[in-house]
């Protein structure tokens, strides 16, 4: 996935704030941006019955309720559009307007893989609800990282990996699924891990600023499980996460704990934010079709 970064719009605010040692503006206190929302029509016919999918099942609407816990200094924009072949997801400022895409051609591909059946406890829903709230709380983390002038060290991608992990995990009931469901796009590259524990890759792999797909299953186990050791402990005994990693988990878990409620959380409404986790997102949604 591709990004776009640091636009100087996004800090203005912050900036002013430090001129001339003036105190903070309470969060209450900023005006309060919208998300928009925008099915763009595909121009691959082959996507037309996803179009319609995904406006049925109301995809975008759910990611404006959710992420409008966030105390937004500017409207922004969520869209679903046809990108001429190329499967991808990415956050990119368009005309000032910080705007996260993805594209059919990504979201086919979650649909075109889904598991037959229930895989290693996988069903078909958490499968699509996973992946598709994974790789939109990934891009929302690039977002928020610009629009609130988060420091990051190291890697984006992977700060936003953890963002979107973190999310995920506070959706107390339907984060198990969640994290599962999004672990499944990985699957393939981890499946038969028991028989060939050894991976070979050209060097020029690990050039990428994206970890590998195996990193980023194991990072992702490892929040989730450093969060409850108890609810997540099938992970270590089912052997996908290896015990030499799970032990450091809760600290890894620690540290972007501590760091999203420093950066993140005062930019959150903490009541609507409440009712937003407090929903069941995965009860009674019925199984996606498979393709045609």
């Amino acid at each position: 996935m591709r990004h776009s970064f640091a636009t100087a719009l996004f800090v203005l605010a912050s900036a002013a704030l430090a001129v001339g040692g003036a105190a903070p503006a309470a969060a209450e206190d900023k005006p309060a941006g919208t998300i928009r929302i925008e099915y763009v029509p595909p121009k691959n016919p082959e996507h037309q019955a996803l179009y319609a999918l995904v406006q049925e099942r109301h995809a975008l609407e759910k990611v404006q309720n959710v992420f409008g816990a966030l105390r937004l200094p500017m409207d922004l924009k969520v869209r679903t559009i046809g990108c001429d072949g190329v499967s991808n997801a990415w956050y990119q400022p368009i005309d000032n307007v910080p705007t996260v895409t993805l594209c059919y051609e990504y979201l086919y591909e979650i649909w075109k893989t889904l598991p037959v059946a229930t895989t290693e406890g996988i069903t078909r829903i958490d499968a699509v609800a996973g992946q598709f709230f994974f790789a939109v709380a990934h891009e929302f983390g690039h977002l928020v990282f610009d629009v609130y002038d988060v420091p990051i060290f190291a890697h984006q991608e992977d700060a936003a990996d953890a963002f979107a992990t973190y999310v995920m995990l506070q959706f107390r009931e339907d984060a198990p699924r969640l994290i599962s469901g999004a672990a499944w796009s990985y699957y393939q590259f981890i499946k038969d891990f028991r028989e060939h524990p050894k991976a070979t890759l050209p060097l020029a792999a690990f050039s990428s600023n994206h970890g590998q797909p195996e990193e980023r299953f194991f990072n992702l186990l490892c929040i989730a499980y450093g969060s409850d050791q108890k609810l997540y402990a099938g992970m270590v005994e089912k052997g996908y996460l290896p015990q030499s990693r799970a032990k450091d988990c809760k600290y890894e878990f620690g540290d972007l704990q501590r760091a999203f409620r420093q950066q993140i959380a005062p930019h959150i409404d903490k009541e609507r934010a409440a009712k937003v986790l407090a929903t069941g997102w995965l009860t009674g949604v019925v199984e996606p079709p498979r393709l045609r």
